[in-house]
C-alpha cells in the first residue's frame, strides 16, 4: 500500500471484484434522480463513508468522465471499480449499476405497464425530491473541499452562471475548459486537497493503448461494415455504439440521438420511443439503459432480451474503451504541477456545474411547493447530519410523498 507522510492511502488500497459488485449492485437498486444525483450517491459512499478515495481524486475522476463523451455517472462508477479491483472490478461496477434498470427497462419492453402514467406518481415524485437533498449534500461538502477560498469559489459560480446560461454540453464542457485556463493563470503553487497521490490505476500500458486503439477503428470500421454486410445486428449494434461514443454530456442528451437512429428508420414507434421515455425516469441507475428498452420493443430482429442486451452493450462499449485507455494516462498526467494548477480550477468548475445542476433540473423538476421544501430539507438533515444510508432515505422521501399527496390541505 502506497504512503505519504506515513499515512495510509484509502485509494491505494485493493478489493475484490464481488466486494465491488456488492456494493454497485445497491447503488444500482437505490440510486434515483438522474447523473447528477448519482454522483452524490457515489461521493456520499465511496469518499465519505467507505473512502475508497479522498475528496480531491474523485474530483479528478469526475472532471476527466465530464470530457470525455458517454454517461458521465456511469463511467465515474467504471473508474471507481478499476482503482479499487482493476478490470474485473470496472465490468463488475458497471453490472452492479447497470442491471437493475436494465432488466426493469426490458421488461417494461414485454408489456409490464401495471404501474399507470408514471409521471403523475407520487412516489416517483418523492423520488425526485431526494435527489434534491443527495445533490445539496454534494455540492456543499466538495465545495468545501475544493473551493475554499475566493478565487475558486468565484470560478464555481461563474460556471454555474455558464452552465445555466447555456444549458448543453457545450456549456458544460466551456465552463470546465474555462476553469481550467484560469487555474493555470491564478492558482498555481497551492496545495493539493487532502493530498497529492497515484490513483492506483492496475492496467497495462499496452492495454490502454489497445483500448484507444480499438475505440477509433469500431467508430470509424462498424459504418463500413454495416454498409458491407446487410445485417440488422450489424447496424443495430453501430447505431448504438455510435450514440454512447459521440455524445457529451450523456443521460438525457443522448435521447434525440437515439430517437434519430431507431425512429425513422422504422425500428421503433415515435408512441413507443416516447412511453419508454417514460419508464426511464421511473428507475433507479443509468439513463442509458432506455437502450435495453428500445431493443426490447424494436420491431427487426434481433429484438426481445437479446435486442436489449445488444443495445446495452454496444452504448456503454466506448465508455469501457475510453476509460481503460484515458485513465492510466491521466494518472501520470494529473500529477504534473501545472496539471494540477488547471485541475483546481477544473475541479471548482465542476462545483459549480453541480450547483447549477442543483437548480436546474433537480431543483425545478422537484420542489414546487411548501411540502416538498419540507420533504426535501428533513431529506437533506437525514443523509448530511445524521449519516442515514440513501437508500433509507429514498425510501423515506418516496413515503413522504405519498403521505401529502393524500392530505388536500397540504395539495391546495
Amino acid at each position: 500500500m502506497s504512503t505519504v507522510a506515513g499515512t495510509a492511502l484509502p485509494v491505494a488500497r485493493r478489493g475484490s471484484p464481488f466486494e465491488v459488485l456488492r456494493v454497485f449492485l445497491r447503488l444500482g437498486l437505490t440510486s434515483f434522480g438522474g447523473p447528477v444525483a448519482h454522483l452524490g450517491y457515489f461521493r456520499a459512499e465511496f469518499v465519505e463513508r467507505r473512502r475508497w478515495l479522498d475528496e480531491g481524486a474523485y474530483a479528478d475522476i469526475v472532471a476527466l468522465c465530464q470530457f470525455l463523451p458517454g454517461p458521465a455517472s456511469s463511467q465515474t462508477g467504471i473508474s471507481i471499480g478499476i482503482l479499487r479491483a482493476g478490470l474485473p472490478g470496472a465490468l463488475c461496477a458497471w453490472l452492479g449499476f447497470t442491471a437493475p434498470s436494465a432488466v426493469a427497462m426490458i421488461l417494461f419492453g414485454y408489456g409490464v405497464t401495471a404501474f399507470g402514467d408514471l409521471a403523475d406518481s407520487a412516489w416517483l415524485h418523492g423520488l425526485k425530491i431526494v435527489a434534491v437533498a443527495v445533490v445539496a449534500q454534494a455540492v456543499w461538502g466538495m465545495a468545501r473541499n475544493l473551493c475554499p477560498d475566493r478565487e475558486r469559489a468565484t470560478i464555481a459560480v461563474g460556471a454555474a452562471m455558464v452552465a445555466l446560461a447555456i444549458p448543453s454540453a457545450s456549456g458544460q464542457i466551456g465552463a470546465i475548459a474555462v476553469g481550467g485556463l484560469i487555474g493555470c493563470g491564478l492558482l498555481s503553487g497551492g496545495s493539493r486537497p487532502q493530498g497529492q497521490h497515484s490513483l492506483s490505476v492496475h492496467l497495462p500500458r499496452a492495454w490502454s493503448v489497445i483500448a484507444l486503439a480499438s475505440f477509433f477503428a469500431l467508430l470509424v470500421g462498424l459504418p463500413l461494415l454495416t454498409a458491407a454486410v446487410p445485417s440488422h445486428a450489424l447496424a443495430l449494434f453501430d447505431s448504438f455504439y455510435r450514440s454512447g461514443a459521440l455524445v457529451f454530456g450523456g443521460g438525457h442528451v443522448v435521447l434525440p440521438l437515439l430517437q434519430a437512429s431507431v425512429v425513422p428508420p422504422g425500428w421503433v414507434t415515435n408512441d413507443a420511443f416516447l412511453a419508454g421515455y417514460g419508464a426511464a425516469q421511473a428507475v433507479p441507475g443509468p439513463l442509458f439503459t432506455f437502450a435495453a428498452y428500445l431493443g426490447t420493443v424494436m420491431g427487426p430482429t434481433p429484438n426481445g432480451w437479446l435486442g436489449g442486451l445488444i443495445c446495452v452493450a454496444a452504448i456503454f462499449l466506448p465508455s469501457f474503451l475510453l476509460l481503460v485507455g484515458a485513465l492510466p494516462f491521466w494518472d501520470t498526467l494529473r500529477r504534473r504541477p501545472g496539471v494540477q494548477s488547471a485541475l483546481r480550477g477544473v475541479n471548482a468548475a465542476v462545483v459549480g456545474l453541480l450547483l447549477a445542476a442543483l437548480y436546474k433540473p433537480v431543483w425545478t423538476s422537484a420542489i414546487f411547493g411548501p411540502a416538498d421544501f419540507a420533504i426535501g430539507i428533513l431529506a437533506f438533515l437525514l443523509l448530511a447530519f445524521w449519516a442515514v444510508p440513501p437508500w433509507l432515505v429514498v425510501i423515506f422521501g418516496a413515503v413522504a410523498a405519498i403521505v401529502v399527496s393524500g392530505i388536500p390541505v397540504l395539495n391546495g
